[in-house]
């Protein structure tokens, strides 16, 4: 799955928590995520100066565009991460475990192994079609 199809692939699944997410598609929507929350930081800058929700220091966080598209993008995200466990042959609870401090660790590097070959109970295997 490439760059392109996998952020269509997300963006069409919105709010879908059902099904399975290959890694491809999880690891390209992060760089999505990460490439565009940058750029929106400089039209931020451009736009509101070091206007910010919360500042410390120099450090601006919840500028406007980037809290919007971050709002905007958190429940896709969520479904993606669920899907991605399902492609593992876990329940999205798991995702749960990402909220302490070692457990995001832990969730990260499941995110890196291969999902499980063939269907499982969530599904048929979402590179079967690739």
């Amino acid at each position: 799955m490439g760059f392109t199809q996998a952020i269509s692939s997300v963006l069409g699944k919105y709010a879908t928590f059902e099904g399975r997410a290959p890694r491809s598609e999880y690891w390209w929507w992060v760089l999505f995520t990460i490439l565009l929350n940058w750029a929106l930081g400089f039209v931020d800058l451009a736009l509101f100066g070091a206007f910010s929700f919360i500042a410390t220091g120099d450090f601006h966080v919840f500028t406007p565009l980037t809290t919007i598209v971050g709002i905007a993008l958190i429940l896709p995200s969520i479904a993606l991460s669920v899907r991605r466990f399902h492609d593992m042959d876990r329940t999205g609870w798991w995702l749960l475990l990402g909220l302490t401090g070692i457990g995001a660790l832990i969730v990260t590097i499941w995110f890196l192994f291969k999902g499980t070959e063939g269907p499982n109970r969530f599904g048929p295997d979402p590179l079967s079609r690739f």
